[in-house]
């Protein structure tokens, strides 16, 4: 994205902005049917967050990419809906031995999008959203426990859980390698 197109939009230029939400629009949109598991859902974190971006792009000031600033807010936006649901209320307790002992690597088969796909949409959603953010999105378990406001041991018991559940429904047992 040019940054002669994000200085265009912070100076109030509409056809500037209307470009932004094109150049943005379709990684928003499936990041937040990622998290949230639902096409009506993903549409409205999608013009949630794009509202929001017209609200705060002057507040950008560069000292990251621009699309991990979106990105937060797209990821903030799905997990309040969530929120509202009460879709997040998956008991967060679990030892520390669990999960010390759980492998949370995805499957080798990951790369079947579509039978991942199936997979992951059969998951409760804030486990899906705990995988997704976690291995695709690269947010650690730091990061994860913050924006859902919960702990990093609800963070690992999600991400141990999910791959467990992942595993079984694919009937994997291998292992592969996963960011630290």
């Amino acid at each position: 994205m040019p940054d002669s197109l994000l200085a265009r939009a912070k100076r109030g230029e509409a056809t500037a902005f209307e470009q932004l939400y094109r150049w943005f629009e379709r990684p928003v949109f499936t990041l937040a049917l990622r998290l949230t598991g639902q096409r009506e859902e993903a549409q409205d974190v999608l013009q949630d967050t794009m509202l929001k971006l017209f609200d705060r792009l002057g507040d950008f000031r560069g000292d990251s990419p621009f699309w991990g600033w979106l990105r937060q807010i797209a990821v903030n936006e799905a997990l309040m809906r969530l929120r509202k649901r009460n879709r997040m209320s998956i008991d967060d307790e679990a030892s520390e031995a669990e999960l010390e002992s759980q492998d949370t690597l995805l499957p080798p088969t990951a790369a079947d999008t579509a039978l991942l796909g199936r997979a992951m949409a059969a998951l409760p959603d804030v486990t899906r959203s705990v995988l997704w953010l976690y291995h695709a999105e690269g947010f650690t378990h730091d990061e994860i426990a913050t924006s859902m406001g919960k702990t990093i041991s609800f963070s690992k018991s999600q991400l141990a859980r999910g791959t467990r559940k992942l595993r079984a429904q694919l009937q994997i047992d291998t292992e592969v390698t996963v960011h630290g």
